[in-house]
This record gives C-alpha cells, structure tokens and sequence, in this order.
C-alpha cells in the first residue's frame, strides 16, 4: 500500500511539472544585430530587453564565432545540442578553449571577457537577469556598428 501511495505521489509532482518542461514550438527568428550573421535565437522565456529574468536558444552554423565580449550580468550556458567552444580573454585563441558538448555548461561572470565558437550546427541556452547587453571588447568586432557604418 505504502509503494502504491509513493507512486501515485510521484505521478501527482512529475505529471505536471513534465507539461510545464515540454517543449514549445519556439519561434525562431535572425539573431539580434549585435551578433554575427547567421544565427538564430528564440526567446524560451521572459524578455530580454527587460530588467528581469530570461531565458533565450542560439542556433550557430558549424564554424560560427563569436569574438571576445563581455556582459554586465552574469550569463549561464547550456549547450543542448552541437559543440560549443569557450574561451576566456581578450582574443579569440581556439586552442586555449574548454570544449562543451550537450549538456555542458559553464557561467560567464558580468564583465568577464570571453568568446565562442561553434563545432558543428551549435544550439544553446542562455539564461540570465536583462535586459540583455553584450559588448565588444574591440569595438570594430561589433557587427551592429558595422552595419550602422554604411
């Protein structure tokens, strides 16, 4: 009986936390204009532009780069699928990146100095407090003032 009564609890807590974790069909849409071309990002949660909690998917081609940039909150990565290389400093070094695979993730402290690149079609999960900044550590690596600029 008390197995019984243990199970149906269980089902009572996971049946509807499990409709909550399902996926939605997220609308996918061009990266915002302050990353590189050829992303695609879907708000998963709450507003990015705002002052509170978000949560976003990047979708990178194999090959993408992000250059070294920096955030005034902290940024949380989960990579579901693909491989996400991640580098901390002032310049893009691939060979001095920490390799994430799916379900890898790793915290970028506010205005701590890091990159990325993409091995692989790349899907990550970016969790963080908005409204969302990122900033070039160079300021010619920005894509948005690029394309200001003609």
């Amino acid at each position: 009986m008390r197995f019984r009564f243990a199970l149906v609890a269980l089902f009572a807590v996971a049946l509807p936390a499990a409709a909550i974790a399902q996926n939605p069909a997220f609308n996918w849409g061009p990266a915002p204009g302050v990353f590189p071309a050829g992303a695609k990002m879907a708000v998963v949660q709450g507003n990015p532009g705002e002052s509170a909690i978000f949560t976003v998917r990047l979708d990178f081609p194999d090959g993408y780069r992000i250059a070294p940039h920096f955030h005034p909150t902290d940024e949380y990565i989960t990579v579901i699928s693909g491989t996400f290389l991640v580098g901390m400093g002032d310049s893009l070094d691939a060979a001095h990146t920490t390799t994430l695979t799916a379900g890898g993730f790793v915290t970028a402290p506010a205005t701590m100095h890091h990159y990325a690149i993409a091995r692989g079609r790349t899907v990550v999960q970016v969790n963080g407090m908005g409204p969302f900044a990122l900033t070039y550590v160079n300021p010619k690596d920005d894509p948005s003032h690029m394309a200001s600029a003609h």
